[in-house]
């Protein structure tokens, strides 16, 4: 029998504890998210909540609760490319553990793609499909953001092939997408980025001979291919080296079997090792006579491949959004119930100020990132207005939420101190998978040029401007700051328009972070609620503190714990 010393038989076990006995984390992402179901109220049909009702409630759950421990499996049990058969055959086989399959599975059922490419659905929500088809993909992604890659990749190339693919391909291909059954699945890879420029895809060298009508056989290295084991790829390749840059680019669809079933050939040199997402194969490519059939015009693959790009950013910044989301409310839910130096740890000012400072910018691209969802949803149904500021809006909306997202993810571990840095806690994982975001679909630099090019070309801008106005006039605590500044970004606009290239480059990213900034209060007032101000009112002192700054220090009164909690909106 064991032995008690008396010494430990007075040991208090029932304060030996980390969190507090009433701790109880959210069971539901969905039903938890007050600032998420606010939105959706407002913000898509009637008929189209109803649809997804049940979806939500369902991904909300599993993304909370089975998907937990699904992810992690996956994430520590990454794929393994197997090369040879025992007789020594290529096989180029990748391989995943089964809880990579059990997540497909979820995807799936969440009815993201079914809602956007199902014909009678894809018509019965032509104008709401991205905010419908993204709403259970943010909660998807707050608990595994490594599928989400293959599953952003399956959504362009239904974009694609419905946008530019003959009637014969929709009709084989697209069920394959729109599927309820993981067996019947086809998921998607766009083939872009090659050694000689990353993401100078101008400089890319892989060619294409023609062999019968649209056909053609593709030869060259691509270089990071995503979701390598991918059944339907869009690659980028030349017809005729001499046209050089982006100019001479075409775009093929590649399947990963041929007609006859035989493997196209495609050898699969490597896996990469990467940082984060792992439950997902990335790997380098050799296409070896690859069969594929051109998609589009010859000489336009760059402006084809294009649309995939920008749904692509879409997935990038839903998925920013969904880590830092996660990662800001373990951190809450955890301090909620964690005693630090004799009270609770919310009744310490600098973590309340800490907590405002995340879950203001949480709540800011919040609405940045959604906006240019809807944006989308509108300029596919030929509205040339919100074409024009999808064209700027986007790339601010990946590169501010890739950005933010990150920091929102390193602050939150450190909020949650040792505790938040060990692999048995999700954070760690969080935070390898969200520093992929800055870099994916374009890095910080490309995407300023991004956006200056859109400055330039695209009347986005005096769009956006229009929308600050409009938002100044409903608001009489904000109106003038809002006109004020928005005037001096316009003055200096129309500079940037005149500076030679370097200079305009060089000072473009303090501009462009001025605007979102902007912006991003305008699209808090336009959100303006009975029930949003709890968390708007908050943010939007918190955005004019951080765009202009006191030029001398001040006494800050820092939030209470009741409008924290009203600004992180989440309820247990």
């Amino acid at each position: 029998m064991e032995t008690i010393t008396p010494a430990l038989a007075q040991y208090p076990a029932e304060k030996n504890k980390v969190l507090a006995k009433e701790f109880r984390p959210s069971t539901n992402f969905y039903t938890s998210d007050l600032i998420f179901r606010n939105y959706l109220s407002r913000n898509i049909s009637r008929e189209g909540y109803t649809t997804m009702k049940e979806r939500l409630e369902y991904t909300g759950a599993q993304a909370a609760g089975p998907m937990n421990e699904l992810s992690m499996l996956a994430d520590h049990h990454g794929p393994v490319l197997v090369k040879r058969n025992a007789l020594g055959e290529t096989i180029n086989d990748i391989r995943f553990h089964p809880a990579y399959k059990e997540l497909t599975d979820i995807a799936l059922k969440s009815g993201m793609f079914r809602v956007k490419w199902e014909p009678a659905s894809a018509k019965r929500f032509s104008r709401e499909k991205h905010r419908l088809g993204f709403s259970v993909g943010y909660l998807f992604a707050m608990s595994e953001a490594g599928l989400y890659c293959p599953l952003c990749m399956t959504d362009g190339v239904a974009r694609l092939i419905d946008l530019f693919g003959e009637e014969e391909d929709k009709a084989r291909l697209l069920p394959h997408i729109y599927t309820n059954m993981v067996e019947e699945l086809f998921t998607g890879a766009m083939y872009l980025t090659e050694k000689t420029g990353g993401s100078d895809v101008g400089a890319n060298i892989t060619t294409a001979t023609p062999t019968k009508g649209k056909h053609y056989l593709l030869n060259g290295e691509k270089w990071f291919c995503s979701n390598a084991n991918a059944e339907l790829i869009f690659a980028l390749a030349r017809t005729d080296a001499d046209i050089k840059g982006t100019k001479g680019l075409s775009i093929f669809l590649v399947e990963k079997n041929l007609p006859e079933g035989e493997r196209n050939p495609i050898d699969i040199i490597r896996l990469k090792d990467k940082l984060g997402v792992r439950a997902m194969a990335s790997a380098e490519c050799m296409l070896q006579d690859a069969e594929g059939k051109l998609v589009g015009n010859e000489f336009e693959g760059f402006k084809v491949m294009v649309e995939m790009i920008n749904l692509s950013r879409l997935y990038n910044s839903v998925t920013a959004l969904s880590i830092s989301r996660r990662a800001l409310i373990e951190a809450y839910q955890f301090l909620m119930h964690r005693n630090l130096f004799g009270k609770n740890a919310l009744q310490h000012a600098l973590v309340r100020t800490k907590l405002t400072e995340l879950g203001s910018l949480n709540v800011a691209n919040f609405y940045l990132v959604w906006r240019a969802i809807r944006s989308l949803d509108l300029a596919d149904n030929g509205d040339e207005r919100e074409a024009q500021l999808f064209r700027i809006i986007n790339p601010m909306a990946k590169k501010w939420s890739a950005e933010t997202g990150v920091y929102i993810t390193r602050e939150s571990m450190e909020l949650m101190g040792g505790l938040g840095y060990i692999e048995d806690m999700v954070m760690p994982k969080l935070m390898r998978d969200v520093m992929v975001l800055p870099i994916w679909e374009g890095s910080g630099n490309v995407i300023i040029l991004d956006m200056l090019r859109a400055l330039h070309k695209s009347e986005g801008f005096e769009v956006l401007c229009e929308e600050i106005i409009n938002a100044a006039a409903k608001n009489e605590e904000y109106g003038l700051f809002l006109r004020t500044e928005l005037d001096l970004l316009k003055r200096f606009a129309a500079e940037l328009k005149t500076l030679p290239k370097q200079e305009a480059e060089a000072s473009a990213r303090l501009f462009f972070e001025k605007v979102i900034t902007l912006y991003q209060m305008a699209l808090l007032i336009e959100e303006l609620n009975p029930e949003s101000n709890a968390w708007i009112l908050s943010a939007l002192v918190y955005l004019k503190e951080k765009y202009a700054p006191s030029a001398t220090l001040q006494a800050t009164k820092p939030l209470t714990v009741e409008e924290v909690a009203g600004l992180i909106a989440w309820k247990a």
